[in-house]
């Protein structure tokens, strides 16, 4: 017979602390933040942060610790502690409309840019004013999946622990450098110090895409700003770029979306910089 669920309530103290972490000033105050469902969770409690475990607590209805046993069996091993819940206390933590029936509460996890930068990053998605987390989340998961090194984002976007964004970054999250909070000034100045070539994602830009992959152009190290799906990337910002890129529409498409773009800007770096010849790291002839 399975064990009866340890938290019944949802006004225990340690369920109101967890339902706390969907507010951003929670979750700055305490630098903690929610980890919803398993790929999530699977990851967190993967994730090696040199330091205290960044998995902190999960809760989870009996149903879901015996179908993912093995995460439940990690995150004990990694030091989490552990909440059999019945499902109201799951939904009740859960920003989501149908839960999975794990929640785990993490640590942030976000790197200074100076370590960023001291790492030599050969290509790196920097974030200017995306303000949707949606959009945010996904951009890290195509930065991630095209082999990038690092993701910044500015001041002036949205925050990175946002429930959707973590959602929407389906575990990349801990997959990579994310730096947080820095002016894309100082993004800007320190990439371009270190030796990255910076590109402005913009479908205004005067530089086609295509004709950059055939100049031979992107096989250096490379960082892609990307600015808000509405509005895109304000002059002043574009000013700031070696070059403002667009990429091509084909077709009768009026636009490509924030993270669509993204992944195919990221994924032309990632080829260009593999190719014979591209540029392997920053210290690389």
């Amino acid at each position: 017979m399975p064990p009866a669920p340890e938290l019944i309530s949802p006004r225990s103290p340690r369920v109101s602390a967890a339902r706390r972490l969907a507010k951003r000033n929670f979750r700055g105050k305490e630098r903690l933040f929610l980890a919803e469902g398993p790929q999530a969770v699977r990851e967190a409690a993967a994730h090696e942060a040199g330091g205290p475990p960044t998995l902190v607590e999960l809760f989870a209805t009996v149903e879901a610790a015996e179908r993912y046993a093995d995460i439940v069996g990690e995150a004990r091993t990694g030091g989490a502690r552990i909440h059999l819940a019945d499902e109201q206390v799951i939904e009740d933590i859960s920003t989501t409309v149908t839960p999975q029936g794990l929640v785990g509460i993490c640590r942030f996890l976000d790197t200074p840019f100076e370590e960023i930068l001291e790492a030599r990053p050969r290509l790196v998605a920097v974030l200017a004013n995306v303000r949707d987390p949606g959009n945010a989340g996904t951009v890290l998961r195509c930065a991630d999946a095209a082999g990038a090194e690092a993701v910044v984002l500015t001041d002036a976007s949205v925050d990175l622990y946002n429930p959707k964004a973590v959602r929407a970054s389906v575990g990349s999250l801990f997959h990579l450098p994310v730096a947080v909070g820095v002016p894309v000034e100082q993004a800007v100045a320190g990439l371009k110090e270190a030796g990255v070539r910076i590109l402005a994602a913009d479908g205004a830009g005067t530089d086609d895409l295509d004709d950059e992959l055939d100049k031979g152009t992107m096989g250096g190290p490379t960082a892609w700003v990307f600015g808000n799906e509405a509005w895109g990337l304000p002059e002043e910002t574009r000013a700031l770029a070696d070059a403002v890129v667009r990429v091509p529409i084909h077709g009768k498409a009026e636009s490509l979306n924030l993270a669509t773009a993204a992944a195919v800007c990221l994924y032309a770096s990632a080829r260009a910089q593999r190719a014979s010849g591209g540029c392997r790291s920053v210290t690389e002839s």
